[in-house]
């Protein structure tokens, strides 16, 4: 998923030069015809992805989407994280970060989660809970794979 903004318009031109498509939707704006889309790709057995906090932050603060497509689609939920020992990183609110060419990177994967599609609300938030600590945990091994 891709906002609806002018960087969501570069970052989805970007990953559409690698054969991925590029769903343009937001918690802010299209974020119903956005995930209409995702739930498409999904049950076409194609993978989705998409920046977990959202267009405005807080930054590394998981919003619902995730959790929300999982729970109707019975789809996992896949964390993860990247680093990248070199790259630029931008002033924006999220810090963007960009490669650098032959930097080294890794990939840091959590435990898939699964959301029951009869999930009450305390399931859910429990989810919500299970995949920002999951996040927090990722970047923290990033951090420290970076430091070594």
């Amino acid at each position: 998923m891709s906002s609806q903004s002018r960087d969501g318009e570069y970052t989805g031109r970007f990953i559409r030069r690698f054969g991925y498509g590029a769903a343009r939707g937001s918690s802010t704006r299209g974020a119903s015809r956005a995930m209409t889309e995702m739930v498409e790709c999904l049950r076409s057995g194609i993978d989705v992805a998409f920046t977990i906090d959202g267009p405005r932050g807080p930054t590394f603060v998981a919003k619902p989407g995730a959790v929300t497509l999982a729970r109707h689609t019975g789809q996992a939920i896949l964390p993860f994280h990247i680093a990248a020992r070199r790259r630029a990183e931008l002033s924006s609110w999220d810090r963007l970060q960009i490669p650098l060419p032959f930097t080294r990177a890794a990939v840091f994967v959590a435990e898939p989660i699964y959301v029951s599609p009869d999930a009450t609300k305390d399931e859910i938030a429990l989810k919500q809970s299970k995949l920002q600590s999951s996040l927090d945990q990722l970047r923290t091994d990033a951090e420290k794979w970076l430091a070594r």
